[in-house]
């Protein structure tokens, strides 16, 4: 994508846009969170749909002018309930915690109890965290994962909702490498009379091609991101049943936010269509593969991963067995020098400061939209394993940093 019409009127805020295309072309994006979009998705997002207003929804907006809207919007909606099998589909959110914040506004009272993972053990903010606005608006009990295995305490999760009984129940999470069983949690909060709301934000292109399990039909509501496993317009989805429908679009709109940001609806539009197609399935799959690559390979090199594995997106490393003396943090900056770019991460049963870790939480998603297969992942598992065994040698970081230029040759991005 060329800047020059930005340059020609701010050369700051070009250099800064080309340098983080650069950026983006230069290094290895392994931060689970992140993909790289394709650039029909860039294009529709960068459209002429940045000017318009479009309060409410197809068919009954606010303003006029609106009928493109609608056609994209609409086109957003049916792709969206194909792909995950939906009855109902709310495209507007601005994101994945808008679209929790949706739910819960739709559904709950302040006061009213939710029950969720807790973040050190892969929940996540918008779970009901006392710095998020859920854990200042709501009563919160969370649940952990054993962390002996790493994996959800099905049985713990059930005992606190019988005991908190809580009016909503949060599944889907944030840093958890595991399939989850959305149905014995869908059982637990059936048991204790509340809704269950999953939040897939992670793994919300895994579930579409089928190599997830989906909580869609099992759980009251689903909720996601559009950015991550689907290459879409950023932003966020909501699907319910079409009991919850009416009171889910009330609360986005107005209840959450304003108008909605329509050049990310087509974004969105045009990212699910792409998921639609046949080689979706094929990408979604290789992730999948990559990262069990990438666990299988860095447990060869001696890391702990929690749970001792993946089955999907991301591994989660523990270095506290194999490198007590090195702090998530220190890792992540090691491996940015060299252009590896992920991120420290909370651990179950975590020792030390949220903002300096004992984990690094390394995904697959983006490298494997460059084209990257099993093997070329183990070899980025040799490289970050190099890195994080000698944080501090000047001479590895130049090895590896060469190698990682020679990647990102091979596997070009944008141009």
């Amino acid at each position: 994508m060329s800047y020059e019409t930005v340059r020609e009127t701010d050369e700051a805020v070009a250099d800064a846009l080309e340098a983080e295309r650069d950026r983006q072309n230069d290094t290895l994006a392994m931060i689970a969170s992140e993909n790289h979009v394709s650039e029909a998705v860039l294009e529709a997002q960068s459209s002429e749909l940045t000017n318009k207003y479009a309060e409410g929804y197809p068919g009954g907006r606010y303003y006029g002018g609106c009928e493109h809207a609608d056609e994209i919007e609409n086109l957003a909606i049916e792709r969206a309930k194909e792909l995950w099998g939906a009855d109902h589909v709310n495209v507007q959110p601005h994101s994945g915690t808008q679209a929790n914040m949706g739910v819960y506004l739709a559904m709950l009272e302040p006061g009213d109890k939710i029950l969720s993972l807790e973040l050190n053990h892969g929940g996540h903010l918008s779970h009901g965290h006392p710095a998020n606005f859920t854990g200042q608006t709501y009563e919160v009990e969370q649940y952990q994962v054993d962390e002996e295995t790493g994996y959800i305490d099905y049985d713990g999760l059930e005992a606190a909702a019988e005991e908190f009984d809580p009016d909503i129940i949060v599944s889907g999470y944030s840093a958890y490498p595991r399939d989850v069983e959305w149905e014995r949690i869908q059982a637990a909060a059936d048991a204790a009379d509340a809704y269950h709301l999953a939040d897939i934000a992670h793994i919300t292109g895994l579930v579409a091609a089928g190599v997830h399990s989906s909580p869609v039909g099992v759980a009251d509501f689903v909720t996601g991101s559009t950015h991550k496993t689907v290459r879409a317009g950023r932003g966020g989805i909501i699907m319910c049943d079409e009991e919850y429908a009416d009171d889910i679009d009330s609360s986005v709109f107005p209840g959450a936010q304003g108008g909605p940001l329509m050049h990310n609806i087509a974004g969105k539009a045009v990212g699910f269509g792409e998921a639609l197609q046949p080689e979706f399935e094929e990408y979604a799959q290789q992730v999948v593969d990559n990262a069990t690559a990438l666990g299988d390979r860095l447990e060869e090199h001696g890391f702990s991963l929690v749970s001792g594995g993946t089955d999907n997106h991301l591994v989660l490393v523990d270095l506290r067995d194999s490198h007590p003396d090195t702090t998530g943090k220190a890792a992540e900056e090691a491996l940015e020098e060299v252009g590896i770019v992920l991120n420290a991460n909370t651990v179950p049963g975590e020792t030390r400061s949220a903002f300096d870790p004992s984990g690094i939480r390394i995904g697959t998603p983006a490298l494997t939209t460059r084209g990257f297969d099993e093997d070329a992942i183990t070899e980025v598992a040799d490289l970050i394993a190099r890195v994080v065994d000698e944080p501090d040698d000047e001479t590895v970081k130049d090895d590896v940093s060469e190698r990682v230029d020679e990647l990102t040759d091979e596997f070009s991005l944008y141009e």
